[in-house]
């Protein structure tokens, strides 16, 4: 590749991560400022959760969907893009413009997921087309603009007030729509496009059934265990925290935005040791210190604001560094035929699972407090370990990262 090839493939690169970033801003909206909808439509617990939840659900139905009809392929990939994300800020919009109470509020959230299944893995898709051999890198890239668009909303609700939800999900919508301009002008498919393998059912026992993938995708599961419950509610648990420490609860906006948005370079990051050191290596590394900071980040609640937000970036950090490793794994092991079947699979039960963690932890904060509710969390991390660790003892596992694991 010549320099303005290898000018150009980068050039495009970042601006379909800052598209993506823009894009995926709308996933958190409404759980950054839970707190002033719940003091405006009464919350309990459930409903708090619904709001994060009911995106998980649309963003499944959605992924299952478009892999079912094969979207990508029948739809101009730039303008699926384009629309996805447009259609997506206009249905996070409509809530601060029509909706007065939570039922209302769920159907548009439930659209938001359907509609960014048409932004993160179309993202997933163009990065595909440029890149081969530094793949983890682009797929660390647009993991971590996911990571950063999904910290946005604390960001924009520690500037806008914290009581100011209106205003925020507007801000949000704004960003989408922007990221779905970007994209339409800007974004284009690369040299190495292909046709998308298709889902087929026919493949799912057979991946089942296969030990490798089997152990790829326990070790998803495990990460995605941990992963969404912590954005969901690190927001809440630092606000708790600074309260009985006297700090203004807009610093835990900024906190917040802080520890989920660190995890885009920590993907990053990751992207490029895996390329260097294996798949396996990294991952069972950020699952260790992830599990870790899940056991003992309550030990700081309501201690020194300090050294509780130096242990959230960490946790931060390493909790989504590993997100997009599991992905290529699948990529690179899988048949052909089978690729497109399997990554739907991946993508859909990780995300259904999600949906147990992010309703269990204000149940468990309301029967243990915040000092123990995170703990459960780490589960999953130790899930993933295990399931590392078998991998990386196969044969299979030398077709990752070329052959390192």
């Amino acid at each position: 590749m010549n320099n303005a090839a290898h000018l150009n493939k980068w050039r495009t690169l970042i601006l379909l991560a800052i598209a993506e970033l823009l894009g995926m801003s709308v996933w958190f909206s409404a759980s950054a400022v839970v707190p002033a909808l719940t003091q405006a439509w009464s919350l309990d617990e459930s409903g708090r959760a619904w709001l994060t939840m009911s995106v998980q659900v649309g963003f499944v139905v959605g992924a299952f969907v478009s892999a079912l009809l094969n979207l990508s392929d029948l739809i101009p990939i730039r303008r699926l893009f384009t629309a996805s994300a447009l259609l997506a800020a206009l249905s996070t919009a409509m809530i601060p413009w029509t909706a007065s109470d939570l039922t209302h509020a769920l159907v548009f959230r439930f659209l938001t997921g359907l509609l960014l299944a048409g932004v993160y893995p179309v993202g997933m898709k163009i990065m595909a087309t440029w890149t081969q051999k530094d793949r983890g890198l682009g797929i660390g890239l647009l993991v971590g603009a996911l990571t950063i668009g999904s910290a946005a909303p604390h960001l924009l609700n520690a500037f806008g007030g914290v009581n100011d939800w209106k205003t925020v999900m507007l801000w949000v919508s704004v960003l989408a729509a922007l990221g779905g301009v970007v994209a339409i002008l800007f974004v284009d498919e690369g040299p190495y496009k292909t046709a998308s393998p298709k889902f087929n059912w026919k493949y799912v026992g057979e991946i089942f059934s296969e030990r490798p993938l089997l152990m790829a995708n326990l070790g998803y599961l495990g990460h995605m265990w941990e992963l969404y419950a912590m954005w969901a509610w690190i927001s809440a648990f630092l606000a708790a925290s600074f309260k009985l420490t006297g700090v203004d609860s807009v610093w835990a906006s900024v906190a917040a935005f802080g520890t989920i948005g660190i995890g885009g370079v920590g993907s990053l990051a990751a992207g490029q040791l895996a390329d260097r050191l294996g798949r396996t290596t990294v991952t069972i590394a950020a699952l260790i210190i992830s599990g870790t900071c899940a056991l003992s980040i309550g030990l700081f609640f309501g201690g020194n604001p300090i050294w509780l937000i130096i242990l959230c970036l960490i946790w931060g950090f390493a909790v989504v560094a590993d997100s997009a490793q599991f992905s290529a794994a699948i990529s690179e092991m899988c048949r052909t035929e089978y690729t497109g079947t399997a990554l739907t699979l991946q993508t859909s039960l990780g995300f259904l699972l999600t949906l147990i963690t992010i309703r269990l932890i204000p149940t468990l904060e309301s029967w243990f407090g915040w000092r123990w509710a995170f703990s459960f969390l780490a589960i999953g991390p130790a899930l993933g370990i295990w399931a590392m660790v078998a991998l990386r003892k196969l044969p299979e596992a030398k077709s990752l990262s070329g052959g390192k694991g």
